[in-house]
């Protein structure tokens, strides 16, 4: 398992280096290699993902060492398909190193040893748990796009680097694209949500109890939503939007790892992290 981990990361790491390469050179080979590397990491990453299915009997989430190699693997998939259907390649630049970190986490941290749980073999909770990780890496790639943004429009207006100037889309392209994938990160993050308080229904007899996993959720959905609402109602666009996007994904990590780090709540009860 440990040489499967190695190989992963090597390829997304590799993978990474050739999209900054590609972002100062601005070579079309360095791009396809890299994204034929990321390709080879994700199809290996999905191997491991299946045995570890397989070895554990369920979705592998009920541990930190688990829950960030499948993180970095669905914001890997994610990216790998928004590259072939919209061609943002230049945020590779920010996606496969980001999933590259995630990766490095996850490896150094030990894979604890826990007991089956029926917890986990629930269809609502893998429905839950795969449709809140897709919707996150959405939001991950609209955090990335908001950085890029607030990049080229500080080129744009200073006008003394045009190094960003000339590498970057343009600021309607890369507005365009984060609100695409804040609408789409926003539907599953809801619709996560959705299945989450059925799941709880069903486990713990309640679909709300005041935990701070589940507030910490709330707060970032409310974050996105005024985002939303505000883009359509008072046009909020360009800086703006880039900015919410940027804070609404830093509450999304602090409710990822930070609620479970300092914070209490129900969902320790299976993931032990």
């Amino acid at each position: 398992m440990a040489a499967l981990h190695f190989s992963i990361i090597m390829l997304y790491l590799i993978s990474s280096a050739g999209y900054v390469i590609f972002l100062f050179a601005q070579k079309e080979i360095f791009h396809r290699f890299s994204y034929y590397l990321l390709v080879a990491g994700f199809a290996v990453h999905t191997a491991l993902i299946g045995v570890d299915c397989i070895r554990i009997g369920h979705i592998p989430v009920n541990s930190l060492h688990q829950t960030l190699s499948f993180a970095a693997w669905t914001l890997a998939g994610v990216y790998i398909l928004v590259k072939y259907r919209f061609r943002v390649n230049v945020l590779g630049v920010f996606a496969v190193p980001f999933a590259t970190l995630i990766m490095i986490a996850a490896f150094l941290i030990p894979e604890a040893s826990m007991a089956p749980t029926r917890l986990f073999k629930s269809l609502w909770l893998v429905v839950h748990i795969v449709i809140i990780f897709i919707g996150e890496a959405a939001l991950a790639l609209a955090c990335g796009t908001g950085i890029l943004y607030l990049l080229q429009e500080h080129a744009i207006k200073t006008k003394s680097n045009r190094f960003f100037l000339k590498r970057l889309p343009s600021l309607e392209f890369l507005d365009r694209n984060g609100y695409m994938f804040i609408v789409t990160g926003f539907t599953l993050l809801t619709i996560g949500l959705i299945t989450g308080f059925i799941y709880a229904q069903l486990v713990w007899g309640r679909f709300w109890s005041w935990n701070n996993k589940e507030i910490w959720s709330v707060i970032t959905w409310l974050i996105y939503a005024a985002l939303l609402h505000e883009r359509l109602v008072s046009g909020w666009r360009g800086r703006r939007a880039a900015i919410m996007s940027i804070i609404g994904f830093a509450a999304l990590l602090f409710t990822f790892l930070g609620v479970n780090f300092l914070l209490e709540g129900h969902h320790d009860e299976f993931t032990r992290w």
